[in-house]
């Protein structure tokens, strides 16, 4: 647990203080430095434009890791809030909320999520947009799953039977239950999104250049896979290691709540 701790710490401030540390300005075109390779000047090398792709990868962790921040916080939200009204609701609310998310749940996130962003432009904006209404179903799922099972516990018959505020129940009563499995949750699709981020950017749908995000950088980087492949190796490297470690993060939460709670 502390080295996943602090493999997380060191991406946390990669995303937030490693553009103070680019040596090159991510967007400044210089043609006569194009592809070139690793090495003193520009340690991972140049792209096709010339443009230092160590500084591009630090400032694109900013654009990957912030976006899917955002992403999976929203996603958190409308899910966390469709789970709660479908256990707190009553059964026509609960039939309601429940057959909404199947219908989202049928069709693949991805898919979806390209389908909308393609309807809706592409763009920071409809990257968000997208990537958020097809990533909250887990949530409500398990919201639902745990209020509904908070429901019969003593003190929330007495909350209750007290006539206190519905807000003030799923507040005070609910919300805390919740916390744990969806913190657990989270990990795992903060980890979906950064990949979501990524798929949407390779295929052109996600920020737009000249901001350096890591699947745009993959898509500017695969006409010269062949002859420089390293351009697509170090983004591709980015978001694999990203990746593996929230995944490991949610792993480390999984089990340490386990060990709290053995029951």
């Amino acid at each position: 647990m502390p080295s996943v701790v602090m493999l997380v710490t060191v991406f946390v401030l990669l995303a937030g203080l490693g553009p103070m540390f680019a040596p090159y300005d991510p967007t400044a075109i210089n043609i006569p430095n194009r592809l070139y390779g690793p090495g003193a000047e520009f340690l991972l090398g140049t792209d096709a434009l010339g443009r230092d792709i160590l500084s591009r990868l630090l400032h694109g962790a900013r654009w990957s890791l912030g976006l899917a921040f955002l992403i999976s916080v929203i996603s958190l939200v409308i899910g966390t809030s469709v789970g709660l009204a479908a256990a707190l609701g009553g059964k026509i609310a609960d039939w309601i909320m429940m057959r909404t998310t199947d219908t989202f749940l049928a069709f693949p996130e991805l898919v979806a999520a390209i389908v909308i962003a393609g309807l809706m432009g592409a763009g920071t904006w409809s990257l968000i947009f997208a990537l958020s209404v097809t990533g909250w179903m887990r949530y409500a799922r398990v919201a639902r799953g745990i209020g509904l099972s908070v429901q019969s516990r003593g003190y929330v018959v007495q909350a209750q039977l007290a006539n206190l505020p519905v807000w003030s129940i799923a507040r005070w009563h609910y919300l805390p239950s919740l916390v744990p499995s969806l913190t657990v949750v989270w990990t795992g699709m903060f980890a979906r999104a950064i990949l979501g981020i990524s798929a949407l950017g390779f295929l052109g749908f996600g920020v737009q250049p000249p901001n350096p995000e890591w699947g745009s950088m993959l898509l500017d980087a695969r006409v010269h896979l062949r002859s420089t492949p390293l351009q697509m190796i170090w983004p591709g490297l980015a978001v694999v290691i990203c990746v593996l470690v929230i995944n490991l993060t949610g792993d480390a939460l999984r089990d340490a709540l386990a060990e709290k709670n053995p029951e």
